[in-house]
């Protein structure tokens, strides 16, 4: 697409460029002779050329300024007169020195080019590309950047896994810019750092530690966590918008996770397990998403979002549902980063996805500590609350 635009703007220089040099030929031949000598006027040619064009295009129009200069100055007869060599002197330098511009701007777009390259490898490594599947989990993620320029902000979203455990988390840095892309970073190393050996809310108690000396008295981090299996789903809300959980059947409710600080804050995490079966699915998102508003200051109603999410793929709901947020927010702009994440219980072939950036080799226990959920209860919304203390060790260690 860039590339196309910048073939555009060539397109449109060149021929401007070539208009100029027609139109003052014209008005030279029809003023013919020495009362009117507008030679000094081809030299705006290069000038146009020199802001789009490359420095080659940009000589080639300098030169052709140059010899319709020379070319006209012998048709109106005034060749010889002095004043006529510092009109074609005129001409040459101003030529030279738009070469010189063009140079210069193309050199200084490359640079940029690549610094923009950078960036986004940069930008690109803090928001990692989620694999459509994880296990038994079906996956699809989406991020809209609400600046200008930039492919990520200070939301986020990351996986982890090994043989025994799949976890995800969706957060929202509170800040804009440079600084929130590095504290995005820092959690999401916290996340998979603290992921790998610990239960989802000792995971969470431990990220928020991690985290304190990093942020500043007015900076936080809220988050869900979600650690999923064939028959259950964990979560943890760190001062986080609810998630929301759309049950096979149709049936679905924002959940109520106890309300846990936000990480840089908190302490202590409590995490909830409710049964998980084939079909269902659960939408993990940030306050863009939650916060959106129409022009009359409404906000985006989560649950209408349910006939969106429910049917077609995972990947097919999110398309559906970010073109719903774009219609209802004013102009299609969002003012604030947009992270969701939407998971479903798909066992299907139940494949572990194998990225060597984004997966690690399990570090639990062979032998000794507990490597599945316990059982659930047959109640039809059977919930199992874990509480944890600080310096208290976990009920359940496989969690």
């Amino acid at each position: 697409m860039a590339r196309t635009l910048d073939h555009r703007r060539q397109r449109i220089g060149a021929f401007f460029a070539a208009l100029w040099l027609g139109l003052v030929l014209a008005v030279d031949l029809a003023t013919h002779g020495p009362t009117f000598v507008p030679a000094v006027l081809y030299g705006l040619a290069p000038l146009i050329a020199c802001s789009v064009l490359h420095a080659v295009t940009t000589a080639l129009f300098a030169l052709a300024a140059i010899a319709l200069a020379v070319v006209t100055s012998l048709w109106d007869r005034a060749f010889a007169a002095p004043q006529m060599w510092l009109r074609i002197a005129d001409v040459v330098l101003i030529g030279a020195a738009a070469v010189t511009l063009a140079a210069l701007r193309v050199r200084r777009e490359q640079q940029l080019a690549r610094l923009e390259r950078i960036a986004e490898v940069a930008q690109r490594a803090v928001l990692p590309r989620i694999p459509s599947r994880v296990g038994p989990v079906a996956i699809g993620a989406r991020y809209v950047s609400a600046a200008e320029d930039a492919l990520v902000g200070g939301d986020l979203y990351d996986w982890f896994h090994t043989d025994q455990r799949i976890c995800f988390i969706v957060g929202d840095v509170r800040g804009k810019g440079v600084g929130a892309v590095e504290q995005a970073a820092r959690v999401t190393r916290a996340f998979r750092q603290s992921a790998a050996s610990a239960d989802l809310a000792t995971s969470a108690a431990d990220m928020s530690t991690y985290l304190a000396p990093f942020l500043d008295d007015e900076e936080f981090v809220t988050a869900a966590l979600v650690q999923v299996t064939e028959r259950n789903v964990t979560l943890v809300s760190c001062g986080h918008p609810q998630p929301l959980l759309i049950r096979g059947n149709g049936d679905a409710r924002m959940l109520n996770l106890p309300p846990g600080l936000p990480l840089g804050l908190g302490r202590i995490y409590e995490s909830v397990t409710l049964r998980w079966t084939p079909g269902d699915r659960v939408l993990m998102y940030t306050d863009g998403l939650s916060e959106a508003r129409d022009a009359a200051g409404t906000f985006l109603e989560m649950l209408s979002l349910v006939p969106l999410l429910r049917t077609t793929s995972v990947d097919q709901a999110l398309d559906r549902l970010l073109k719903e947020v774009s219609r209802h927010v004013p102009g299609g702009e969002f003012t604030d980063d947009l992270a969701v994440l939407l998971l479903e219980n798909a066992p299907g072939n139940a494949r572990v996805a194998a990225d060597p950036r984004d997966s690690l080799t399990s570090t639990e226990p062979a032998s000794g500590t507990q490597t599945h959920p316990p059982p659930i209860p047959t109640a039809p919304e059977a919930d199992t609350h874990q509480y944890l203390r600080e310096g208290q060790p976990s009920s359940n260690p496989g969690w």
